[in-house]
């Protein structure tokens, strides 16, 4: 969408007018399509690969803008949305012969001047669908990159939404609730994005397939298990991009649709059903100056550029998207599959696009006309079920039959892979390769998720949680640089993040987050008691919007004991007539060395942690206790 990007606007007048172009470009598409003008006979496949810069502490590393200063001489690089992002695009490749080992090398090859960079810059850069250090508060608007479409894109979705704050609610093994108040959410997604080029007669029946095999090849590719510490699904990218993009503030009753969706039916016979839906369903959200006439370059023999078209197109995210260009002079649609996460290998990355490709002519081969053995419903059900569970998810495949992930895709998928592979003339040996890496990891059950679990699991009992994930992502890099497939990985350890040093640079990588906490008017007998069996020292009181009122120690309480008077007619106090009110306070972000500070200036033993304005954890001298005792034994080992 950059490049069709010149200067935003929201004035109702252009707002008009850039629709009036909308619809010129869907006509004058409508003509090319009737008129035969799209190119035919000629299967191009593209990649779009997204990375994450981290810094020298396994963090998200917000340099961006000064990389792509650096790497001005190559147009392939380009930014994202958020400065510790970055994409490059590689040329569009005949879909034939060695078209999938050079996929490889020419993402080896870009990636590799990639992490030099970022070396200059002391960063690095990794392959993640998210990465486990982000936090909520690398996702500020400082961390945007300072483009107009992000400014824009970020000041239209926030009126859309009323003003009102972004809310995420995913539920996996933990569960994780926050709001947050800008679209620096969508930072935290990376992908992998695979291209191919479709006829115009063919488009429906190809796209349907994609729509179908949607499911299947995100269950054998999921990467994406956690966001900070929460364990969600095998795919959270898939629920974190729904949600944050949602602008949709109607009536419950009149089915509202989010900008991030799979569908709702299959397509029947034109790439245009795809279009004027979207037209119709999503509101235009920029004016931007348009001066082409499209039937004025058709009249002159030249295919038109159909900005409106491909700019609105780039603000409605499905997750196969439909896509008009031009290639060598010459127009041509293409799906678009935004599925896939980036990572955890650039050959795992060819082996989940190499599944994909193969089956956009396999099951086509196979089966024709997709929609006539199998409900879209399933399709639908199949693609939540696998970003939830991945190689676990139970699928509903043709005719109704009921298979498992890895049955179904080792018995039935990858024959038929390989068979729309070889049909393709993509040499034999490559397609053995490729389709082997990922045929192995199904089979192991060694996906990137399951890798990242297991090397949680696997330190569970040692460390902090920073540490858990700064291991993670400490691992990852190592072994992309290695370049094995996942499922040759070992379990990340402890020791590979760097340190217990590290992990204790800020208060949100070792405050306590499970609180004891009560509500003002709860039985001072109820805080007492709290602290007993919860073996704590103090207890904080919020309100039911989780904003702090006050603080109540264990000492505090039994120096008030002699001085209350508990019970009034047989009812036992409330919490709020013992409690420190306007406790000192610290946010996430404090340094480690500022807490000590207050500290012992202050002679507390107890740091409530809030942000804006709500509690979110709490220090004590008990986590530098744990600080010291690591620091302790780790002296010991020397």
């Amino acid at each position: 969408m950059g490049e069709l990007f010149t200067t935003a606007s929201q004035d109702s007048e252009r707002l008009r007018e850039f629709t009036r172009h909308l619809l010129n470009d869907i006509q004058a598409l409508e003509t090319m399509l009737e008129e035969n003008r799209i190119e035919t006979g000629v299967r191009r496949i593209g990649v779009e690969q997204e990375l994450v810069l981290v810094d020298q502490y396994w963090r998200p590393a917000p340099i961006a803008v000064e990389m792509l200063a650096k790497l001005k001489d190559d147009p392939r690089y380009v930014s994202e949305i958020a400065r510790f992002n970055l994409e490059f695009n590689l040329d569009a490749m005949e879909f034939c012969r060695g078209c999938l080992k050079r996929m490889e090398e020419e993402l080896n090859r870009y990636l590799d001047r990639a992490r030099r960079t970022a070396g200059e810059l002391g960063a690095d850069v990794v392959l993640a669908g998210i990465l486990p250090t982000i936090r909520k508060s690398d996702l500020t608007l400082e961390n945007m990159v300072p483009e107009e479409r992000y400014l824009a894109l970020n000041d239209v979705l926030s009126r859309l939404r009323g003003g009102k704050p972004y809310e995420m609610d995913i539920h996996g093994t933990d569960e994780l609730k926050f709001t947050h108040d800008n679209v620096m959410i969508e930072a935290c997604n990376t992908s992998f994005q695979v291209h191919f080029q479709v006829d115009p007669d063919e488009f429906a029946r190809r796209y349907n397939i994609a729509q179908a095999a949607a499911g299947p090849v995100l269950a054998a590719a999921v990467n994406s298990p956690l966001l900070g510490h929460y364990r969600l699904w095998r795919e959270t990218r898939i629920a974190l991009f729904q949600q944050s993009i949602d602008t949709r503030q109607g009536p419950y009753q009149r089915g509202l649709r989010p900008r991030v969706h799979f569908g709702t039916h299959w397509v029947k016979e034109s790439v245009l059903e795809i279009f004027q839906e979207d037209i119709a369903r999503y509101k235009v959200l920029f004016a931007v100056d348009i001066d082409e006439d499209p039937f004025a370059a058709l009249a002159g023999g030249r295919p038109p550029a159909l900005r409106a078209q491909r700019l609105h197109n780039g603000t409605v995210y499905r997750w196969n998207r439909a896509c008009y260009g031009i290639s060598e002079g010459k127009p041509h649609l293409r799906i678009e599959n935004r599925v896939l996460p980036a990572g955890p290998t650039t050959a795992d990355e060819v082996a989940n696009a190499a599944f994909w490709f193969g089956l956009m002519s396999g099951l086509s081969e196979e089966y024709g006309d997709i929609t006539e053995v199998m409900d879209f419903d399933w399709a639908l059900d199949n693609f939540h079920a696998a970003a939830r569970h991945g190689l676990h998810t139970q699928f509903t495949w043709i005719g109704g039959e009921k298979f498992s992930a890895q049955d179904l895709i080792l018995q039935r998928l990858l024959p038929l892979s390989r068979e729309g592979l070889l049909a393709a003339e993509v040499d034999p040996g490559h397609v053995d390769h490729y389709l082997g890496i990922l045929e192995k990891r199904v089979r192991d059950d060694r996906t990137g998720a399951n890798w990242m679990l297991g090397s949680l699991a696997e330190m569970k009992h040692r460390g902090t949680r920073g540490e858990h994930l700064n291991a993670l992502v400490a691992g990852m890099a190592t072994r992309q640089k290695e370049g094995r497939p996942v499922h040759e990985w070992s379990l990340a350890t402890l020791e590979e993040g760097g340190g217990w040093k590290q992990n204790y640079l800020r208060v949100d990588q070792y405050m306590t987050t499970d609180l004891t906490t009560v509500r003002p008017d709860a039985p001072i007998d109820l805080v007492y008691n709290l602290m007993l069996w919860n073996q704590v020292r103090h207890v904080m009181v919020e309100d039911d919007e989780h904003t702090l009122l006050g603080l109540i120690s264990f000492r505090h309480l039994l120096k008030l004991a002699g001085r209350v008077h508990p019970k009034e007619e047989g009812q036992s106090a409330p919490a709020s007539t013992i409690m420190l009110r306007d406790p000192i306070t610290v946010t996430p972000e404090t340094t480690t060395s500022e807490v000590l500070d207050i500290l012992r200036r202050e002679r507390v033993s107890c740091l409530p942690v809030v942000k804006e304005g709500r509690l979110v954890g709490v220090v004590t001298e008990d986590n530098f206790l744990s600080i010291a005792q690591t620091l302790l034994e780790e002296k010991l080992k020397e």
